[in-house]
């Protein structure tokens, strides 16, 4: 990991390595701006979520989780659509937390077929099973989310998505149970919104 210096770094790498570890902010918010202004060179950023050093990888990755999220990152879908396959590896194999749950976040932004999502649903999935023992809350909060978003990619797997955010809701850390109560009212207004409009036709 670089040290802090009073230089500024030059290259995208060395700004990704700016920071106290890899849960550092560093220059996360100025590069995402960057990269909403020019999102076809977020090419970059996809490639270096395989650095061997962990705070570039999770700073890459919360980059791309922010512009993702951002209505003005259109020109980064291909790029992303591109690189789905090898992104729901790296879903499957990361460890820096930081990376997990960045993933996780994005994943679901993704034009991901049915059997794509399934795929990504069961690694989610196996991050929240009693049996690993995930020791970080965040990692665990942002699988919930993550799963949640997929069911906009495949409806079966809306009712066991149900029944994680229902058990979460009573048990687990704060930031699960919280975050469980308004994904099942959000799911619930979609499950609505949908049959009103069924019903119109």
């Amino acid at each position: 990991m670089p040290k802090e210096s009073t230089a500024e770094p030059r290259s995208l790498r060395a700004k990704l390595g700016w920071g106290w570890g890899p849960l550092a902010l560093g220059y996360v918010p100025e590069l995402t701006e960057e990269f909403l202004a020019y999102p076809r060179r977020a090419g970059r950023l996809v490639e270096l979520l395989w650095d061997d050093d962990e705070g570039v990888a999770s700073r890459a990755a919360d980059i791309l989780e922010r512009i993702t999220r951002s209505p003005r990152a259109a020109a980064l879908d291909r790029q992303l659509k591109e690189n789905k396959e090898a992104l729901l590896g790296l879903l499957a194999e990361a460890v820096p937390k930081k990376l997990r749950w960045n993933l996780a976040l994005m994943l679901g932004r993704l034009p991901l077929t049915e059997a794509e999502a399934g795929r990504a649903a069961q690694v989610l999935e196996s991050w929240l099973a009693p049996e690993r023992n995930e020791p970080s809350s965040i990692v665990k909060t942002a699988a919930l989310q993550g799963l949640a978003d997929l069911t906009s990619h495949s409806a079966a797997l809306k009712p066991a998505v149900l029944d994680l955010l229902r058990m979460h809701r009573l048990g687990g850390t704060a930031g699960m149970r919280a975050r469980s109560r308004l994904l099942l009212k959000k799911l619930d207004k979609t499950d609505k919104t949908g049959a009103k409009s069924r019903a119109q036709l």
